[in-house]
């Protein structure tokens, strides 16, 4: 008597199909993910700037002037330290001072380009991308 035998798995075809979806879903759904870690760090990197703002609002309280303020190392700076740099455009005088998140790292293609806070609290960016606004970025 001849026995039967049923086979299980998978042909060739079948497994090359499954390999195909699920590259296109990995080609849409990279980029997506690419953007949505870019725009995470960039409102991180924000908040960070008015935490330095806020800091430098304490500074001139008591001593009343932004001269001879530095920027302090806080939390938000370190976690952020491989994506931006956070630093003064320039030398804070008694009166004024910008204080601007430079992209770095993973960061340096983002399209909103270097963020700035002044003492004003104006909000702004610099080296971005064509058409883009401080409302866009921040």
């Amino acid at each position: 008597m001849q026995k039967l035998y049923k086979h299980a798995g998978f042909t060739l075809i079948e497994l090359m199909v499954v390999v195909a979806i699920v590259g296109i879903l990995a080609a849409v759904a990279y980029p997506a993910y690419q953007e949505q870690a870019l725009r995470t760090r960039r409102a991180a990197a924000s908040a960070c700037l008015l935490e330095l703002g806020q800091f430098m609002e304490r500074y001139y309280t008591t001593n009343m002037s932004y001269a001879s303020a530095s920027v302090p190392t806080t939390a938000c700076g370190t976690d952020l330290a491989d994506f931006y740099t956070f630093a003064f455009s320039g030398t804070p005088d008694a009166s004024t001072y910008t204080l601007h998140a430079t992209r770095a790292g993973a960061q340096a293609n983002d399209r909103c380009g270097t963020l700035t806070l002044t003492h004003t609290g104006a909000r702004g960016v610099s080296n971005a991308a064509t058409g883009i606004t401080a409302a866009d970025c921040w």
